[in-house]
């Protein structure tokens, strides 16, 4: 089973930029999707960003669409997201996620890490 493991929220002003990483257990560039979600207070959880490690497609929300961007390092085996010109908006706890190509729900998570943008 895939095991995930975010890295790299904080606290950052409006304007700045924060990278996220997500470490997986085993190798997943063989048919899996990567997605990263994340969850505000008493909001529920949102899409931000997905990425087919074996065709390299890739997804956002509009949201974050110009400002965002998710990569892979399949020798690392490890998923990114670039976040850019962040607002208090973005507060959340981020989520990396995966799920295989022929599956429509995401059934792996990771714990989740903090991201905190201030005014």
């Amino acid at each position: 089973q895939v095991q995930l493991v975010e890295s790299g929220g904080g606290l950052v002003q409006a304007g700045g930029s924060l990278r996220l990483s997500c470490a997986a257990s085993e190798r997943t560039f063989s048919g899996y999707v990567m997605g990263w979600f994340r969850q505000a207070p008493g909001k529920e959880r949102e899409f931000v960003a997905a990425i087919s490690w074996t065709v390299g497609t890739t997804n956002y929300a509009d949201s974050v669409k110009g400002r965002f961007t998710i990569s892979t390092d399949n020798v690392k085996n490890t998923v990114y997201l670039q976040m850019n010109s962040l607002t208090p908006e973005d507060t959340a706890v981020y989520f990396c996620a995966a799920r295989t190509v022929f599956r429509t729900v995401y059934d792996y998570w990771g714990q989740g890490t903090q991201v905190t943008v201030s005014s």
